[in-house]
């Protein structure tokens, strides 16, 4: 039962730092605010769906370029 316990909560650490990650990308992505705001909250609202869903079809972040 503590092994449950200890891989759930590790998975949940897991998909937190995902969604963290999304969201910070989300936020310095180029598209308008609304579309922020709805990815945002999808994040939020549902993580596991959400976040696979933004990882298809989800805004990027600009890419740095480096010379």
């Amino acid at each position: 039962m503590g092994v449950n316990i200890e891989i759930s909560g590790l998975l949940g650490l897991l998909l937190l730092a995902a969604v963290i990650w999304a969201i910070v990308n989300v936020v310095q992505s180029r598209v308008g605010n609304g579309a922020k705001v709805l990815w945002i909250l999808g994040l939020i609202l549902l993580p596991p769906i959400a976040f696979i869903v933004w990882l298809i079809l989800g805004p990027r972040a600009p890419r740095s370029s480096r010379n």
